[in-house]
């Protein structure tokens, strides 16, 4: 099966796999046994027939829930998801409004655990049992074992309160104001109006999250890494290798590494898509407007239509990445792509 074929397979598979999510996206917001009308109604209008009448109608409380279901999937195909409960704006201008901070702290953090990462495993492996293995493998474990809400709060307790080296909470400085929005990137969109002093406060600001919700995805990618290199390195092909006479760099780079990428490049994606689904606790922590902390607020006020949305963009996000992740299967893999 060539490269296409895999793809145009897989797309087609995203449809039932769409079509469950929503389903049971739509019998679970409606089985909690909360009123949505109190989220929807201010206390007073709690008292007015004709106000509970206009809302029932209004949100389509008062059909059946096959037809409600059916309206939902009839939404879904044109890009509604509804109207938030609590900020009275459709769910999809919230969800765009809010997945660009998302997006740059999750490349951000991505870049960050694989580019220190990806080295501290290869290292550890060729030099297993030296003293940079331990170390490696105590960072390793520390990064895996400290919660994000704790190590946030130390961090910034450190590099802002007390040193003064990074930039409180926030995405940008409130003194420089945010860039003009191109990408919703502000990284990006300050660079694309030549804005230094933004590019350089957002840039800043991004430093302390990005090192907190990195941490955790750099300790299991260099464990991953650490595993799968000591199996590839103890291969035949990398002894016959050696056995040629070929460069040690070469030998672990091109041989072992290729060969170890299987699973590392399964992490990665499923890291990413992590990444990509809002880090809760360090968005709150550092007050970063994305869709972690929006899905904290929807659920705090029990707002359906916001936490469906924000559920299914997060499914999406998985699903497009398992994607790519199949398709760099067959490119790393050989024996995948003929299969």
């Amino acid at each position: 099966m060539n490269l296409i074929q895999n793809l145009i397979r897989r797309l087609f598979l995203i449809i039932p796999m769409a079509i469950g999510i929503t389903l049971l996206l739509f019998v679970v917001t409606h089985i909690v046994p909360v009123n949505p009308l109190a989220v929807i109604l201010t206390e007073r209008s709690m008292d007015d027939p004709e106000a509970i009448a206009a809302a029932t109608a209004k949100w389509g409380l008062d059909k059946p829930l096959p037809v409600q279901y059916a309206l939902y999937l009839k939404n879904l195909l044109q890009g509604d998801l509804g109207v938030s409960f609590k900020t009275k704006n459709p769910v999809a201008l919230d969800l765009k409004n809010f997945l660009p901070a998302t997006i740059e702290l999750a490349i951000c953090s991505f870049i960050f655990a694989i580019l220190l990462g990806l080295p501290l495993g290869i290292l550890s492996a060729y030099r297993s049992g030296s003293l940079t293995d331990q170390a490696t493998r105590i960072f390793s474990l520390l990064g895996a074992s400290m919660p994000p809400f704790w190590s946030g709060l130390l961090i910034l307790f450190v590099f802002y309160y007390k040193l003064e080296w990074a930039p409180g909470p926030g995405r940008i400085d409130s003194r420089i104001g945010a860039p003009a929005p191109v990408t919703g990137l502000f990284v990006v969109d300050s660079l694309l109006e030549n804005n230094m002093p933004a590019f350089w406060s957002s840039l800043g600001h991004l430093v302390l999250p990005s090192i907190i919700l990195g941490w955790f995805t750099l300790a299991l990618v260099a464990r991953i890494t650490r595993s799968s290199m000591l199996e590839a390195l103890s291969q035949d092909y990398v002894r016959t290798a050696r056995a040629k006479g070929q460069v040690e760099r070469l030998v672990v780079l091109s041989h072992a590494l290729r060969n170890a990428l299987i699973p590392l490049v399964t992490l990665m994606g499923l890291a990413f898509a992590g990444l990509m689904s809002g880090a809760i606790m360090t968005e709150t922590i550092f007050s970063w407007p994305g869709i972690g902390r929006y899905a904290v607020e929807s659920a705090a006020n029990l707002d359906y239509p916001a936490i469906s949305g924000t559920t299914l963009l997060i499914a999406v996000i998985y699903m497009l990445v398992n994607i790519v992740v199949d398709m760099l299967y067959t490119i790393i893999d050989p024996r995948i792509r003929e299969g």
